[in-house]
């Protein structure tokens, strides 16, 4: 029977709202799945790269005659062997070099390049190379970056933001001011201020930078990479290689991690260069001492923010000051100044704000995109100054969120209206009333048994450095906000090719992006998105490549968005064209819709127009395919106005609340996080299984930053830990037990009603362990990440590095 609902479709296994297997689990988990660093050619030659063991210095001189006489080794490059005019790439500012040549501004910063038979053949010819350096004076606070007789390290700036900025070694300032924040302050019956510091966090994916470029012969290029966004490297190699952008044929090969990481160069030109240059392929892979220097990190931050309340614990006004340190390089640091001053105020009311958000430049490692992007290091001050603005009121610290809560239709400071769900105040009051963990013996007085606690239940772990006599509980709460894809104006849009068409008697459907599958289960949604659209089982995802439309970078929470909006609205056009294809060949001038739903699902039937006849998709094409290739926009957004900030820059906002319960001994100043409840609103959770992991695995990065991750970095600027062993990532005995409950609260502007959702928890999972530890320490804890010093009082020797608060 027929359904009177012509839209109605039968739900199909494996479609929207599934929670479908990875196609790539299995191979990850068992060791047969193929990263980038596995690719091989058998006439391959190895790529390395030479790095400056400066901060900050003049290169007088480079001699590379002794490696160039190294047997096995084909090409040594430099500088002076770059082909084309343009030698510098850059996300949003082209000040990066691909080779240095009169200055190093970094510890790391790459200044030769050796292609040989066999890595470690290269890697002695680049020791081999003699580079003539005189050391200069290195910038690596605000107080160096802008005093008046401050080096200048990007001198003859022509960028869109030099003109707009105090000092030449500020990258971009953003400020956002709404309302009279004096008039307000006057007003206030409660005033807590607070200066706050986040370090500076890595990636820490699991893959190093690896790639292969291969010539083709002709002049051309074939790179097979693991980055991000392969269009805008391709945007950024073909200039300084000399080559139209179709004579560099870029694929994605296995990416182990990302989460921004990628989205600058690493090796991708270095290999291009080499392989031009001996005609042969050339493979670079880093090992994890090189990854650390490079890639780009998160920007380290010094905020001071001021909260002022009425005595009913409403926000009267918040001033901030938020200094983040860029490094050398820009990378993405304009974007993240706008998206820290935007979201500086948090998910909160405040009719009244100052903020002032800027970049500096640096001789410190460059710092560009990672997970969160600007918002984390603004939600960790704005909510421990929530915690300390409730202990001035005497007030509940989730009640006083709660009532400054923002709702759908909230103003943000830049006066954007929050035009879909906001539910801040359901998301932390889903997380309080949440049954808290059980207490351990030790903490309730019970007995602890002949062999005393499990030391991996403790803190410090395995290493078993305390048996529970001083370890208390404690429990803290967060909420953030967080933007979804490209902002102030960027043309954010995605490209999708899908086609049709029938193999072994089987309706198939293909589909093909630029997509980068980085871990996020992109390639997992896509197959469900075609499946519910055009009702066929078989479907195969294509791999990446710059021979469709660019997809965009794999960050900002976009993915899902707008490259499943393409690949939705691609989906929508083949269906239309098969229901022109199967009027023209069976008649009738109806609305055919795809299956009735006593069939089983992926008969792949349709009804033609007269309501009597089903007639199969393989039927209606015949030996004919349906391939249509269109973008997806999401509507635009605008430029934050330079004075004030004000303006429609974001297209779509996340929210995330988390409460945490941590266990810190108190004698040695050792932390175990036991749980992190998150609740998130979705918007509509196309993959749930998906969806949940995304959130485990952002909160997870959040307790990186907390209690442990950070690039230590001395007073000449050199990296003192670029290594596993001594820059630290949780494990999975560090792993506390993360409960989530999704909301799905649809945005009507977004596909399916989906929002995005792999950063937001990154956000508040941070200041939840923070704010847990405050209360289980009565220590302040205006730092991250949370060292033993910092919970104990210990006489600690100077090392150069930063102090505890």
């Amino acid at each position: 029977m027929i359904p009177a609902d012509h839209t109605r479709r039968v739900p199909v296994d494996g479609g929207v709202g599934a929670s479908t297997r990875r196609p790539d689990g299995v191979p990850k988990v068992t060791g047969d799945f193929a990263y980038a660093s596995d690719l091989w050619h058998e006439s391959m030659l190895w790529g390395h790269t030479l790095r400056s063991p400066h901060a900050h210095a003049a290169i007088r001189a480079v001699d590379v005659s002794a490696a160039l006489a190294v047997p096995g080794v084909h090409a040594v490059l430099t500088h002076d062997d770059l082909p084309a005019e343009e030698k510098h790439h850059g996300l949003e500012i082209r000040d990066t070099p691909v080779l240095a040549r009169d200055r190093v501004r970094y510890h790391g910063e790459p200044v030769a390049l050796v292609a040989a038979d066999h890595p470690e053949i290269a890697r002695r010819a680049a020791d081999l190379v003699r580079v003539d350096y005189e050391e200069l004076p290195v910038v690596v606070d605000e107080a160096g970056a802008t005093a008046p007789d401050a080096p200048v390290l990007h001198p003859g700036r022509t960028d869109r933001h030099a003109a707009h900025v105090p000092h030449p070694n500020i990258v971009h300032r953003q400020p956002v001011v709404r309302g009279d924040v004096a008039a307000a302050r006057a007003r206030a019956a409660v005033i807590v201020t607070g200066e706050y510091e986040v370090g500076m966090q890595d990636q820490a994916f699991l893959g190093p930078e690896s790639g292969m470029a291969v010539p083709d012969g002709e002049g051309g290029v074939d790179l097979y990479v693991a980055t991000q966004w392969l269009h805008a490297d391709l945007w950024q190699i073909a200039p300084v290689l000399g080559l139209p952008e179709d004579r560099i044929r870029m694929t994605l090969s296995g990416v182990g991690g990302a989460f921004g990481g990628r989205e600058d160069l690493s090796m991708q030109i270095h290999a291009c260069l080499l392989a031009l240059r001996t005609g042969r392929p050339v493979k670079m892979v880093y090992d994890r001492t090189e990854s650390f220097f490079g890639h780009v990190h998160r920007h380290p931050a010094r905020l001071r923010y001021e909260h002022g309340a009425d005595r009913d614990g409403r926000l009267t006004h918040l001033t901030a000051r938020i200094v983040l340190d860029g490094g050398a390089y820009a990378s993405s640091s304009p974007a993240v100044v706008g998206n820290a001053a935007s979201l500086g105020a948090g998910p909160y009311e405040v009719p009244n704000v100052d903020i002032e958000a800027l970049a500096l430049y640096t001789n410190n490692p460059p710092c560009g995109a990672m997970r969160g992007f600007g918002a984390v290091q603004a939600c960790f001050a704005y909510e421990s100054q929530m915690d300390k603005l409730a202990a001035a009121l005497g007030m509940d610290p989730v009640e006083l969120r709660r009532r400054n809560a923002m709702s759908k239709g909230s103003l943000m400071p830049t006066e954007q209206v929050v035009d879909s769900a906001a539910p801040v105040a359901e998301l932390l009051e889903r997380v309080r009333r949440r049954p808290l963990p059980p207490e351990r013996p030790w903490e309730s007085g019970g007995p602890r048994g002949a062999a005393g606690p499990d030391p991996r239940e403790l803190p410090g772990g395995l290493s078993n450095t305390t048996r529970g006599e001083d370890v208390v509980r404690g429990v803290g709460y967060a909420v953030g906000i967080k933007n979804v894809g490209f902002s102030e104006g960027f043309d954010d849009y995605s490209t999708a090719r899908v086609g049709l068409r029938v193999v072994g008697g089987e309706p198939v459907v293909s589909v093909h992006t630029a997509m980068a599958e980085v871990g996020q289960g992109g390639v997992t949604v896509h197959g469900q998105i075609a499946r519910t659209e055009l009702g066929v089982e078989r479907v195969v995802i294509r791999p990446a490549d710059t021979r469709v439309g660019s997809a965009g970078s794999t960050s900002a929470s976009r993915q899902t968005y707008v490259t499943g909006g393409a690949v939705r609205n691609a989906c929508v056009l083949v269906r239309g064209r098969l229901i022109e294809l199967a009027r023209r060949r069976f008649g009738g001038n109806g609305d055919p819709v795809w299956s009735d739903p006593d069939l089983r699902p992926f008969d792949g039937a349709i009804v033609t127009a007269t309501g009597e006849r089903l007639v199969g998709i393989a039927e209606v094409l015949g030996g004919e395919t349906i391939e249509i290739e269109r973008r997806w926009r999401h509507r635009p957004t605008e430029p934050f106005d330079i004075r004030t900030g004000r303006g429609n820059g974001h297209v779509q906002y996340s929210f995330a609340a988390h409460r945490a319960v941590v266990e810190v001994d108190t004698g040695l100043g050792l932390v175990k996080v036991v749980e992190l409840a998150c609740a998130q609103d979705v918007g509509r959770a196309l993959n749930p299984l998906s969806v949940v992991g995304q959130i485990q695995g952002g909160t997870v990065q959040g307790l990186g930053l907390a209690v442990m991750e950070e690039i230590l970095v001395g007073a000449d600027a050199r990296v003192r830990n670029a290594s596993f062993t001594d820059y630290l990532i949780p494990t999975v005995l560090d792993t506390p037990t993360i409960p989530v409950e999704l909301l799905e609260l649809a945005d009507e502007h977004a596909p399916y009603g989906l929002r995005g959702v792999g950063e937001a928890p990154t956000l508040s999972s941070t200041p939840a362990v923070v704010a847990a530890i405050r209360q289980a320490t009565g220590r302040a804890l205006h730092r991250v990440p949370v060292r033993p010093e910092h919970l104990v009082d210990l006489a600690v020797p100077d090392t150069g590095l930063p102090t505890p608060d």
